[in-house]
């Protein structure tokens, strides 16, 4: 079997990325561009790992676009403790996200039911027009008579606005479930969706856009630990900022990272 910190690639990755390891876990700051698992037109994260001979089970996944942390299991016994943290929600997720907008209260509540509609695009189920805001409250929902007679996946997402100026903004995003694009549907769908994301912006890509949403906090409990509570902190690089560069100088982000971390703290849910 390869070993795994011999492997062009992985190597580089792996070494790195790491953000904390110990016998049951890794915890990658995944770069933005590489899926997790499950990529079909290249290579993945858990693919990568496999080739250097290192089994990976991924807890949880983040969209391909989306950079940050992403927690792996290395056998599956632990694998299993951990799904089942995030299934019961006991894992604090914390993500930061620029958008090319502004007027969003300084804080919110997103409770939009999500769906899969034509091509597995996911969407909100129910039309556009039916979506209730009241943003002096910082809500937006949809009423239940109004749902598309679809299969829905309830879904919340709390925001905080940590910064603004006359162009940009920047949220920190708490997600209460873990729906597949949740973050990035809910914010489009309410008009004000992420920076360079391709989902909603199709020059995006071709003109060499990131997708400015980033998994930067995640704290989970290590029942190996004596189960005790683990945190993994990823900041963004400096190309997470660069559209900010003009207005946002590094200490007012240092600034800004100060204060995400504590309402994100303020935020946590007891693990049980």
């Amino acid at each position: 079997m390869a070993d795994p910190m011999t492997v062009p690639g992985w190597r580089d990755l792996r070494g790195s990325a790491a953000l904390l390891e110990d016998d049951a876990v890794l915890v990658l700051d995944k770069p933005a561009g590489i899926s997790v698992t499950g990529e079909r037109h290249g290579t993945d994260l858990v693919e990568l790992a496999g080739q250097a001979g290192e089994r990976l089970f991924p807890a949880h996944r983040v969209d391909k676009v989306t950079s940050g942390v992403v927690l792996f299991a290395k056998d599956l016994a632990t694998h299993g403790g951990l799904t089942r943290q995030f299934n019961k929600r006991t894992v604090d997720k914390a993500y930061l996200v620029v958008t090319g907008t502004t007027g969003l209260p300084e804080r919110g509540t997103i409770e939009l039911p999500l769906s899969v509609g034509r091509k597995n695009r996911v969407r909100i189920a129910a039309a556009r027009e039916d979506i209730r805001a009241d943003e002096e409250e910082g809500r937006w929902w949809v009423e239940e008579d109004d749902l598309l007679d679809v299969k829905n996946y309830p879904s919340a997402t709390r925001f905080r606005t940590l910064w603004s100026d006359g162009t940009y903004s920047v949220l920190l995003a708490l997600p209460v479930t873990g729906r597949r694009h949740q973050i990035r549907v809910h914010l489009a769908w309410i008009g004000h969706p992420i920076w360079g994301d391709p989902l909603f912006d199709k020059g995006a890509a071709a003109a060499g856009l990131r997708t400015h949403l980033h998994a930067w906090r995640l704290a989970f409990d290590a029942s190996w630990l004596d189960g005790g509570r683990v945190e993994a902190v990823a900041d963004p690089d400096d190309g997470f900022w660069r559209p900010l560069a003009g207005s946002l100088p590094p200490d007012a982000v240092a600034r800004l990272l100060r204060e995400g971390a504590e309402a994100a703290g303020k935020a946590s849910r007891p693990s049980s």
